[in-house]
C-alpha cells in the first residue's frame, strides 16, 4: 500500500513538473500578432504588394518567438514584435502612421503584464520612434497608467528613449490618403465629424504566452486618417485596446476605436471567460462578431489564453494576422477566407 501511494506521488510530481498545475507544457509558448483589419481583400492587396506584407509579418513572429525560445518574457516578445510593425510603413502605427485633421501624425500605444496586471500607455506622440517601448517605460519607470502629448514626450526623452524629428513619420501614400480625405470633405461638406476608416493599413498588436505562462499585450497605432487634434481611440486605452491578466487571456484589439472604447472590448472577453466560464474562441467570436456587428462596429481582436489557445476573429473583410508556438507551427494570413 505504502509502495502504491509512494508510486503515485511520484507520478503527480512528475505530471506537475512537466506540464504545470495549469496542464499547460511550462516549455511551450505562444506569439500572436495583428497588422490591424479592414478591407483587407486580394483586390486591394494585390500579388506584388503581398509578399511584402508576409514578410514583414513573419518578420515580427520570428523575432518575437526568438525571445520566447530563448526563455524571455512575454513583454519583450510582444514590443519585440510591435516594435517591428511599427517600423515598417506598411502599418498605421508608428512609421506607416496616418496623418490627422491637420496634417500631423498623432501616434498612441499600449501595453500590459497580465502577472502583475500592470499597464503603460502613451497617447498623442509625435516625436518617440517607437511608442510600445514609450508605453512600456510609462509602465515600469513611472507611478501612472497613460501619458500624453507633451508630456508623454519629455517622459520618453528624460529616458533615453529614440526621439525623431516628426517628420520620420512621413510617408507618401498616407499623405495621399490625407489629401483625397481633405478633397472628400470640401466636395461633401461634411466639416470633420466624420473621419475616413482607412481599412486598408491598421493599428497593429501582438499578445504572448511565455515559458513561464505569463501573458502580456500591446497595441500601437496612428489612429484615423483625419481624426480631430488631439482625438485618441481605443489603442491606448487599458481594458479597450489591450488587456492582460494571468487568470484569463492577453487581447490586443483593432478597428473603429471609439465601438471598442465605449464596450471596454479587451477586458469585456477576459471578464467573461472569468465570470462566465466561457472558452476564449466562444467570448470572442461573440464579442466581435455578435455584440460590435450588432451595432456595426468594425474591427478585430487577437488573444492568447493561459492554457495557449489563441483567438483572431474579425467582422471586416480581412484582417493581418499570424502566430507562432513552440510547436513548430506558424501561419501568417490576411483575407476573410483563409
Amino acid at each position: 500500500m505504502n509502495k502504491n501511494i509512494s508510486f503515485v506521488f511520484l507520478l503527480l510530481l512528475f505530471i506537475i513538473n512537466i506540464f504545470g498545475l495549469s496542464g499547460q507544457s511550462v516549455n511551450s509558448y505562444v506569439l500572436v500578432i495583428h497588422g490591424g483589419a479592414g478591407n483587407v481583400t486580394p483586390e486591394r492587396i494585390d500579388d506584388e504588394i503581398r509578399p511584402v506584407y508576409i514578410e514583414v509579418l513573419t518578420e515580427a513572429l520570428i523575432s518575437g518567438e526568438r525571445v520566447l525560445k530563448n526563455g524571455g518574457s512575454s513583454l519583450d516578445a510582444v514590443e519585440t514584435a510591435v516594435r517591428i510593425l511599427e517600423d515598417s510603413p506598411l502599418f498605421n502605427a508608428g512609421r506607416g502612421a496616418v496623418f490627422n485633421a491637420e496634417g500631423k501624425n498623432e501616434l498612441d500605444a499600449s501595453i500590459m503584464c497580465g502577472k502583475e496586471i500592470n499597464s503603460g500607455a502613451v497617447a498623442s506622440v509625435t516625436n518617440v520612434k517607437n511608442p510600445v517601448s514609450a508605453a512600456r517605460m510609462v509602465m515600469e519607470e513611472s507611478p501612472h497608467v497613460l501619458l500624453v502629448s507633451e508630456g508623454a514626450e519629455r517622459f520618453s526623452y528624460e529616458k533615453g528613449l529614440e526621439i525623431v524629428d516628426p517628420s520620420y513619420f512621413f510617408d507618401q501614400k498616407r499623405w495621399d490618403v490625407y489629401k483625397e480625405f481633405l478633397r472628400r470633405m470640401e466636395i461633401e461638406k461634411k466639416g470633420m465629424n466624420e473621419p475616413h476608416y482607412d481599412g486598408t493599413t491598421g493599428t497593429v498588436g501582438a499578445v504572448a504566452l511565455d515559458m513561464d505562462g505569463n501573458l502580456a499585450a500591446a497595441t500601437s497605432t496612428g489612429g484615423m486618417t483625419g481624426k480631430k487634434f488631439g482625438r485618441v481611440g481605443d489603442s491606448p486605452i487599458i481594458g479597450a485596446g489591450t488587456y492582460a491578466s494571468n487568470k484569463t487571456c492577453a487581447v490586443s484589439a483593432t478597428g473603429h476605436g471609439e465601438y471598442f472604447i465605449r464596450n471596454v472590448v479587451a477586458y469585456d472577453i477576459s471578464a467573461r471567460m472569468k465570470y462566465s466560464g466561457e472558452t476564449l474562441m466562444e467570448t470572442a467570436e461573440y464579442v466581435i462578431n455578435t455584440k460590435l456587428k450588432d451595432i456595426d462596429a468594425r474591427g478585430g481582436i487577437i488573444a492568447v489564453d493561459k492554457d495557449g489557445n489563441i483567438a483572431m476573429p474579425f467582422n471586416t473583410e480581412g484582417m493581418f494576422r499570424g502566430y507562432i508556438n513552440s510547436k513548430g507551427q506558424m501561419e501568417v494570413k490576411m483575407f476573410g477566407d483563409e
